[in-house]
């Protein structure tokens, strides 16, 4: 079945799969904004209290596993107990929320502008070049992973804060908490052939006889979460120019991590017209993050665009054409 005709079934049929207990919850499907992407949200009110919060399961996500299967009953099970572990645990909401220590837990990440002006309308941000800055509060990190809070301009509010005090915090708390990291090809390698079971010495064949300036260099952060925004911090980017010993492409792996090469691996238009590619072909639409390639001057210190290819959208669609209203523009 297609999509709609299988969110169609998720609406008639899913709640049956909860137990008992959560039977008198009012399951609601809306269109949720996340990055990149607009998806189907699906949650769970209880209609008897003012203000509850629940786990948010996204439609699109079960149809994959349904494609994959081919079982929609399988994985409605899979969800079902997926969604009661959740309602079981103490949910994170703002009013419990602890705003004692929110200024040393504030963070950034890098999103796409052109593909998120729809959510950043909703969101304190700041533009770079043709990404921008967002914000996060992390709230927790424990063996399962971050748990963070994309910061919108209520909860800004809330907070007492300024887009310009986040900024501020968040240069000195990333660095702190989710410390930028950079490795090589021969560590993926390394990493790669270790999970595998094949012995690393493998790399040093593989890699044999390249050097530093026909490396790829990977940026990211110490859990390789939202680290493309490592590339913000000047000693990073220069460590990397120095061991090259050149100015450095920046290519936007993901939201996740940068990869960084010297210029004289190639012309930057051809490295933008791969990034797209992989980005088409291999990155999942929620962890694209530019189509663009980046310039970083070994010399000045300074992160630019290297190109304005013509694709900005991540989702394949062409941007639209922005018209100037309040003139005459016949043609005379």
């Amino acid at each position: 079945m297609n999509y709609e005709e299988f969110k169609t079934i998720v609406k008639q049929e899913f709640m049956s799969y909860l137990p008992e207990e959560y039977q008198h919850l009012k399951m609601d499907i809306r269109p949720v904004e996340k990055v990149n992407t607009v998806k189907d949200g699906m949650s769970f009110l209880d209609m008897s209290k003012e203000s509850n919060m629940s786990p948010t399961i996204y439609v699109e996500d079960m149809y994959i596993s349904y494609q994959e299967t081919e079982d929609y009953r399988k994985v409605f099970e899979d969800v079902a107990a997926v969604v009661e572990k959740v309602l079981k645990e103490p949910l994170v909401t703002q009013e419990k929320l602890d705003f004692h220590n929110v200024k040393d837990n504030i963070v950034f990440q890098l999103i796409n502008t052109e593909q998120n002006k729809g959510l950043l309308n909703s969101l304190p941000h700041r533009e770079f070049h043709d990404l921008s800055i967002i914000y996060r509060w992390i709230v927790g990190c424990d063996k399962n992973g971050l748990q963070s809070v994309v910061i919108k301009n209520d909860l800004m509010e809330k907070m007492g804060l300024n887009e310009e005090q986040m900024f501020k915090l968040a240069v000195v708390n990333y660095k702190r908490l989710l410390a930028p990291t950079i490795y090589t090809m021969d560590d993926v390698l390394r990493e790669t052939l270790r999970e595998e079971g094949k012995p690393e010495e493998l790399a040093e064949i593989m890699l044999s006889g390249m050097t530093a300036d026909e490396m790829m260099w990977f940026i990211s952060n110490n859990v390789r979460i939202n680290g493309a925004c490592s590339m913000l911090y000047d000693d990073v980017m220069q460590e990397i120019a120095e061991k090259v010993d050149s100015d450095l492409y920046i290519l936007p792996s993901s939201v996740h991590e940068t990869i960084a090469v010297s210029v004289n691996m190639g012309d930057p238009y051809e490295l933008a017209q791969m990034v797209s590619e992989v980005n088409m072909s291999q990155i999942s639409l929620d962890e694209r993050l530019s189509n663009q390639v980046y310039h970083y001057d070994k010399e000045l210190h300074k992160l630019t665009m290297a190109t304005n290819a013509p694709m900005k959208r991540l989702d394949g669609l062409v941007a639209e054409p922005q018209l100037i209203y309040g003139t005459d523009s016949r043609a005379r």
